[in-house]
Parts: structure tokens; C-alpha cells; sequence
């Protein structure tokens, strides 16, 4: 057999619950194995470094939040503020909430979101570890996010959304939580050229963070339909780097790379 077109944003062949029971399944043995399996390899997770964090970062963290889950740093992106309430979608261990924490301060509010109880106890754990009184964990999926309308000023998340059955409803919730004129900063995989049949059907690459991925194109599309304005998506080419480590029976950046999605939900004079 040979190539299926690149992905949109879901994958037909694939039953949604079953996504879903296969990546609560892997991460809820990597919260078991403190992140021994990364995310997005085969191996062990993807150095910090690689993914744009700095040495003060990882070392601002207890040890127990950082599991190499991702594939970029999102706050990097966010400009975050003091007194702003963050959003993180699929939050894990917590690593990205612990460094947005002082960035928004005592007056400011980090919520992470994870739909696995295995990560959502390890991140409530490590918030006593971090002495983090202004962050907090929900159990919830990304699809049906337990925050309220209009609740939140910034929305990250890091390589989590490409694992999701319904991504245009990751999009659309997390334009309703956020307020008007907030903004979305996310790290995440896109397709680059279309994935081979042997790839594209395996259970294991749909949890290690590759066939789930959606296009560029894609991704302007639904966020546009959504609502959302100044959309950009901006691949990092030097992302190659470190998806090459994530198989070691092909080289993954033939088909994919790490891209950074920005977007916002426009001020009630726009609409």
C-alpha cells in the first residue's frame, strides 16, 4: 500500500474513544515511570534544551514536573503578564504551568487541564514541591474543558493537541473560555508531507505524538472558522534535530515538524 493523503484535523479511520483510551493508557504509564517513556519517542523524552527551554528554566522546576513531553516552550510565545489567568491544555506533570507561574504572579492564576488521573495526582503533587500557591489541576478533557466561559486571558498547551480525535473542538472550547482580545500560544507538531499507511495506522505513532498531526493548512482553516484572529503558524525547521530521535526505524522529519500556533479571540468591537 502507499501514502494517504496528509491528515486534516481527525483521522476517519480511527474511533475516537479508542484515541482517547490508547493515550490515557500511555500517559498514565509515563506519570507511573516519572516520564522514562517519553511522549513523542520511542525511548526516553526529548531534552529541554532542544525544545527552546533555558538552563534557569529547567532549573527554576523541582525535579518530577519536567518529563520531556514536548516539542517546544510555549511560554516563550505567550508574553505572559502579571494578574493573568492561564490556560494549559493537557498540563501533564505541569512543567509549563510551574514556569508560567511566576510570570503572572500571586495576583495572576495557572489552571492545567489533563484527562489522565495518573498526571493530574503527579501535578497536584509537584505543586507542594514548587510551593506554587497560584496553580492549580483539573481532571478534564481538552474536547470538554471544565473552565468557564470567558475565564481565561492566555490558552498554551504543548504537543497534546495533536492527540485529540476532535481537534476543531479543542479550538472552539478553547476560544469559549477565553476573554475577549485573549490569546492562544501553542507548540505543536504540523504534517509536512504525508505520513506511509504503516505509519499513519499505528497505534503506538498516534501516542508518540505523529499521526495525529494536522496540516498547516488544516490548522489556519478551523481556527479561522472558529473565530479566531491573526492566526500564525510558524514551523521550526530546526525542530528536525530532535524529531529524527523519535523513531529509530525512520526519520520523522520527513513527514513532520515543530511548529508554534498563535491566534486570538477578537475584541468585542471586532465582532
Amino acid at each position: 500500500m502507499g501514502e494517504r493523503p496528509a491528515s486534516e484535523m481527525s483521522s476517519p479511520d480511527r474511533d475516537p474513544d479508542e484515541q482517547r483510551r490508547l493515550v490515557r493508557e500511555r500517559y498514565a504509564d509515563i506519570a507511573s515511570e516519572d516520564g522514562h517513556d517519553g511522549c513523542c519517542t520511542d525511548s526516553t523524552g526529548t531534552d529541554s534544551k532542544q525544545l527552546g527551554y533555558t538552563r534557569a528554566d529547567t532549573e527554576a522546576v523541582a525535579s518530577g514536573a519536567d518529563l520531556g513531553l514536548g516539542c517546544g516552550n510555549p511560554k516563550a510565545i505567550a508574553d505572559l503578564e502579571p494578574g493573568e489567568t492561564v490556560l494549559d491544555l493537557g498540563s501533564g506533570a505541569g512543567f509549563d504551568c510551574f514556569l508560567a507561574a511566576p510570570e503572572v504572579g500571586e495576583a495572576g492564576q495557572i489552571i492545567g487541564v489533563d484527562m489522565t488521573p495518573e498526571m493530574v495526582q503527579k501535578a497536584r503533587e509537584n505543586v507542594e514541591r514548587n510551593d506554587a500557591t497560584n496553580v492549580e489541576f483539573r481532571l478534564g478533557e481538552i474536547e470538554h474543558l471544565p473552565v468557564a466561559d470567558a475565564h481565561v486571558d492566555v490558552v498554551i498547551s504543548n504537543c497534546v493537541i495533536n492527540l485529540s480525535p476532535a481537534k476543531a473542538q479543542v479550538f472552539a472550547e478553547a476560544f469559549r473560555v477565553l476573554v475577549p482580545g485573549g490569546r492562544l500560544a501553542v507548540s505543536d507538531v504540523v504534517l509536512t508531507a504525508p505520513l506511509p499507511d504503516s505509519v499513519e495506522r499505528d497505534p503506538d505513532s498516534l501516542t508518540n505524538c505523529v499521526s495525529g498531526a494536522s496540516t498547516i493548512e488544516a490548522l489556519r482553516r478551523v481556527l479561522d472558522s472558529v473565530g479566531f484572529v491573526d492566526v500564525r503558524v510558524e514551523p521550526n525547521d530546526d525542530s528536525a534535530e530532535f524529531i529524527r530521535e523519535w523513531d529509530g526505524r525512520r526519520d520523522l522529519s520527513e513527514y513532520l515538524v515543530a511548529a508554534t500556533i498563535e491566534a486570538r479571540r477578537p475584541t468585542a468591537e471586532q465582532n
